[in-house]
C-alpha cells in the first residue's frame, strides 16, 4: 500500500505532462502548475479537514463530521488491515489528482488565483462528500449497493461533469486553436498514467492479495484495449492512427475500468476497455457539436468514460471475482444492479454540476476567473508565473513567432481525433 500510494502520487506529474504537451508552448508551465499546485494544495486541505469530511463519522450518510479534523485520531492504529495513517495517505493521493483532472477544461485562460481558490473549494464541497457517499462505511451510495472499486464516480465522473460546467462558465479561448506543442510530453505522460494506474486500481483492494492481482490485470487489459479501439476509429475516420489518439484511447480504457477493476473478470475488462475507447472517442466529438471549449477533453474522456464504466460494472460484475460485490446483468440477469449504478451516476453528476456552478460564481465574485486578453494572447507563463518554458526567441506554439503566419484553425489538444481535419494532415508549424 505504500508503493500503491507512491504510484498514485506519480500520476499527478504524469497528468501534468499529459496535459502540458497538448497546450501551446506559451502556456505549458501554467498547465503543469495546475497539476503540481493541486497536489500541494489539496494535500494540505486533506490533512486539515478534507479527510475528516470524507471518512469521519457519518452525518446521515451524506458527509463525514469533525472526527478527524487536523488528523485527530489518524495515527498508527489499525483501520481495517492498514495503519490508519497509511489509509489516509492513499486516499489523499486520490483527492489530489481529481481536481487536477478538471484543469484540462480551463487550460490556457484561468487566473492562477482562481485555480487555487476553486481547487480548495471543490475538494472540500464536491470531492469529500462524494467520496463519503461511495467509500465511507455509512455512505448512502455504498449502503444502496452501488459499486465503485477505484473511483469511476468519485474521481472521473465528478471531474468530468465539473469540467463541462467550468468550460461553459469560463467560456471559449480567444483566437484560433493551435496544435499541441509537444506530443512527446503527452505520450510520456500517458505512459506514467498507465504505470501509476496500477496503484490507483490494484491499490484499491487495500492489500497485496488475489483481488489486487485481478484488478491490476484488468487495468492493463483495459488500457491496451482502449488504445486499440481508439486507433481503429482513428483509422476509419482519418485513415491513420494518431499518437494523440493512442494516448487518449489508453486513458479512456483506464477510466472505463476504474469502477469495475475489482468486480469483473479479465474478459469483461477487455470488453470495457474496447467500449470505452470507442465511446469516449464519440464523447470527444460532442464539444464540436455543442461548441463548448473543453480544452483537453476532460468531459469526453473522464466524464463519458466514468459514466460508461459505472454502467458497465453493472453489466459485467460477478461475485466469482469479488464476493463483496454483486452479480450483474451477464452473470445473473441482475438488472437491479444496473439500476443502482445508473442512480449513482445521476446523483453524482447532478451534485457535481450544481456545486461546481455555485463555487465558480463564488470564485468569480472574489477574484475573477479569466486572465485579461493580453495575458491570454501572449501566454499565461510570462504573465501569471513570470517564467517561460522555452527561450528560443519566440513563444513556441503561440502561432505568432518570427516568420509565422496568422493563426490557422487546427485541431486542439486531444481533438486530433475529434476534429474534421487530422493533425497529421496539417503542415508543420512555421517558425
Amino acid at each position: 500500500m505504500l508503493v500503491a500510494s507512491a504510484l498514485v502520487m506519480l500520476m499527478v506529474p504524469g497528468l501534468a505532462l499529459f496535459y502540458g504537451g497538448m497546450v501551446q508552448g506559451k502556456n505549458v508551465l501554467s498547465t503543469l502548475m495546475h497539476s503540481f499546485g493541486a497536489l500541494a494544495v489539496v494535500t494540505v486541505v486533506w490533512a486539515l479537514w478534507g479527510y475528516s469530511l470524507a471518512f469521519g463519522e457519518s452525518q446521515g450518510g451524506l458527509i463525514g463530521g469533525a472526527t478527524h479534523l487536523f488528523m485527530k485520531g489518524v495515527g498508527q492504529e489499525a483501520k481495517g488491515t492498514l495503519p490508519h495513517i497509511l489509509f489516509f495517505l492513499f486516499q489523499g493521493t486520490f483527492a489530489a489528482i481529481t481536481p487536477a483532472l478538471i484543469s484540462g477544461a480551463y487550460a490556457e485562460r484561468l487566473k492562477f488565483s482562481a485555480f487555487l481558490l476553486f481547487t480548495v473549494l471543490w475538494a472540500t464541497f464536491v470531492y469529500a462528500p462524494v467520496a463519503h457517499w461511495v467509500w465511507a462505511a455509512d455512505g448512502w451510495l455504498l449502503k444502496l449497493g452501488a459499486l465503485d472499486f477505484a473511483g469511476g464516480a468519485v474521481v472521473h465522473l465528478t471531474s468530468g461533469v465539473s469540467a463541462l460546467v467550468v468550460a461553459l462558465v469560463v467560456g471559449r479561448r480567444k483566437g484560433a486553436r493551435q496544435p499541441p506543442h509537444n506530443l512527446a510530453f503527452t505520450l510520456l505522460g500517458a505512459g506514467l498514467l498507465w504505470f501509476g494506474w496500477f496503484g490507483f486500481n490494484a491499490g484499491s483492494a487495500l492489500a497485496a492479495n488475489e483481488l489486487a492481482a485481478v484488478a491490476a490485470t484488468n487495468t492493463h487489459l483495459a488500457a491496451a484495449a482502449g488504445a486499440v479501439a481508439w486507433g481503429i476509429v482513428d483509422l476509419i475516420r482519418l485513415k491513420k492512427v494518431t499518437a494523440l489518439g493512442a494516448a487518449s484511447g489508453l486513458v479512456a480504457g483506464l477510466v472505463g475500468i476504474t469502477p469495475a477493476a475489482g468486480f469483473v473478470a479479465p474478459m469483461g475488462a477487455l470488453a470495457i476497455g474496447l467500449l470505452a475507447g470507442a465511446v469516449c472517442y464519440g464523447g470527444v466529438l460532442l464539444k464540436e457539436h455543442f461548441r463548448y471549449d473543453d480544452a483537453l477533453d476532460v468531459v469526453g474522456v473522464h466524464g463519458v468514460g466514468g459514466a460508461l464504466g459505472a454502467l458497465l460494472t453493472g453489466v459485467f460484475a460477478t461475485v466469482a471475482v469479488n464476493p463483496a460485490g454483486a452479480d450483474g446483468v451477464l452473470a445473473a440477469g441482475n438488472w437491479a444492479l444496473l439500476g443502482k449504478q445508473a442512480l449513482s451516476i445521476l446523483a453524482v453528476a447532478a451534485f457535481s454540476a450544481l456545486l461546481t456552478f455555485v463555487l465558480l460564481k463564488v470564485v468569480q465574485a472574489v477574484v475573477g476567473l479569466r486572465v485579461d486578453d493580453e495575458a491570454e494572447f501572449e501566454g499565461l507563463d510570462p504573465h501569471v508565473h513570470g517564467e517561460r518554458a522555452y527561450h528560443t526567441g519566440m513563444s513556441l506554439g503561440s502561432g505568432h513567432g518570427h516568420g509565422s503566419s496568422a493563426p490557422r484553425e487546427v485541431p486542439s489538444a486531444q481533438a486530433s481525433a475529434s476534429e474534421k481535419a487530422p493533425l497529421s494532415a496539417e503542415p508543420a508549424m512555421e517558425g
